[in-house]
């Protein structure tokens, strides 16, 4: 399986920050954004990514991540030149994917949780089918909705809905089987001018292929796609980095820990690190002094 990280847009809920940086790039805590979701995509066992983003951010992503090989993957890159919706991805990458099973990660979204790495790894290995995950929400207009039976079956999904028929919000991690990119071209586009996500997934419904996992209590999903909620974002990370010990979104680690580097490679991010509490953790993790 293939991964697509979805790093576009003009980020204006993040104006005046955003006129300067990519949204994508923006740190949330001690990382750049799109450390956070690279890492949930490497989780999966996904090696081979590519990064889409604006003419004008791409280099800062090409010079954040260069290749991929010092941490065991393999980056593309290609331009999105205007933000048309977000199955547009598979537009892009159709070429690149080749009939391939691919998964979508969001940018600016953060997931977190016991038994994560489970369930992504489940989800990657699907032969066939769609998987998304829901998350429990105050909110669920903002976001594409589900609605699921008591056995967690999905019956309905919706696009933003005036009234939701349920608070599952459908965050922004799809995997797809190697269907996508030919049910992608089928979409056309909504009424506010794109190819919704949403389109893709009911296409999936309906077809009775469509899986749902749901994050519970022990998971958190956060979109930082605001001022109030990169805050929350940082503040997350840090209580969970400094009262647990361990590191949340971090590639280098996940390389590690996948056993995609070795430790003296692992030692070498810590070095270049050394300034920096992330470069002490890692260090510790290279000499085994940390589970």
């Amino acid at each position: 399986m293939k991964g697509i990280l979805l790093a576009g847009g003009a980020g204006t809920r993040l104006h005046p920050m955003t006129r300067a940086a990519s949204k994508q790039m923006l740190p949330i805590y001690d990382k750049p954004m799109i450390y956070y979701p690279l890492s949930v995509l490497m989780l999966a066992g996904i090696r081979e990514i590519m990064v889409i983003s604006t003419p004008e951010d791409l280099p800062q992503f090409r010079r954040l991540l260069g290749s991929g090989e010092e941490i065991g993957v393999s980056f593309a890159y290609a331009e999105q030149p205007k933000p048309e919706g977000l199955a547009q991805a598979f537009h892009i990458g159709r070429d690149w994917i080749g009939g391939e099973a691919c998964a979508l990660g969001l940018g600016d979204n953060l997931v977190f949780g016991e038994h994560l790495s489970r369930l992504l790894r489940a989800s990657a290995a699907r032969q066939s089918g769609a998987t998304v995950f829901a998350y429990q929400v105050r909110d669920p207009e903002r976001y594409g909705v589900v609605t699921m039976d008591a056995d967690g079956k999905p019956l309905a999904i919706v696009e933003k809905p005036s009234v939701p028929p349920s608070n599952w919000a459908v965050i922004g991690l799809y995997f797809y089987d190697r269907r996508v990119c030919d049910l992608a071209a089928r979409v056309r586009p909504s009424a506010r001018g794109e190819f919704e996500i949403t389109d893709l997934n009911r296409m999936y419904l309906e077809m009775g292929e469509l899986n749902v996992e749901k994050l519970g209590r022990g998971a958190a999903w956060l979109d930082a796609g605001t001022p109030d909620s990169l805050l929350q974002a940082a503040t997350f990370v840090q209580t969970i980095q400094a009262r647990q010990g361990m590191l949340v979104g971090c590639p280098e680690e996940v390389a590690f820990r996948m056993g995609w580097i070795d430790a003296d490679r692992l030692g070498a991010h810590a070095q270049r690190l050394r300034n920096t509490e992330l470069g002490r953790v890692l260090a510790l993790l290279a000499r085994g002094e940390l589970e």
